[in-house]
């Protein structure tokens, strides 16, 4: 499985960005699909998660609290990207943004990521 994130970018205090993360490769056995961020000096954390319910549909797993409604999580199916749209962002959200996969795979479940992208939040 190969991610791709795009989206990223500068944005000012209360406004929005969407993310979008394109799988390729062996994505049929994707069982959950996330975002996560890692701001500079900070561990990675989770942001949110989306699970595969079958026929190739995701649906909305889990967010992070510090979330508080401001985000949704979307994949339409395993053939679209998944996307992060996010709003009324605050400078705390500055980070560096990943998209995540869990496979499975014959050895287990494998996580893939990406190469992450850059949103900053001014003040």
């Amino acid at each position: 499985v190969q991610l791709a994130e795009s989206g990223g970018g500068l944005v000012q205090a209360g406004g929005s960005l969407r993310l979008s993360c394109a799988a390729s490769g062996t994505t049929g056995n994707i069982m959950v699909m996330g975002w996560y961020r890692q701001a500079p000096g900070k561990q990675r954390e989770m942001v949110a998660t989306a699970r595969a319910r079958g026929g190739g549909r995701f649906t909305a797993n889990s967010y992070a609290e510090f979330v508080s409604g401001r985000f949704t999580i979307a994949r339409d199916n395993d053939r679209t990207p998944m996307y992060l749209q996010m709003s009324r962002l605050k400078p705390d959200d500055t980070a560096v943004y990943f998209c995540n996969a869990r496979a499975a795979t014959t050895s287990g479940p494998r996580d893939y990521w990406g190469q992450g992208t850059q949103v900053t939040v001014s003040s």
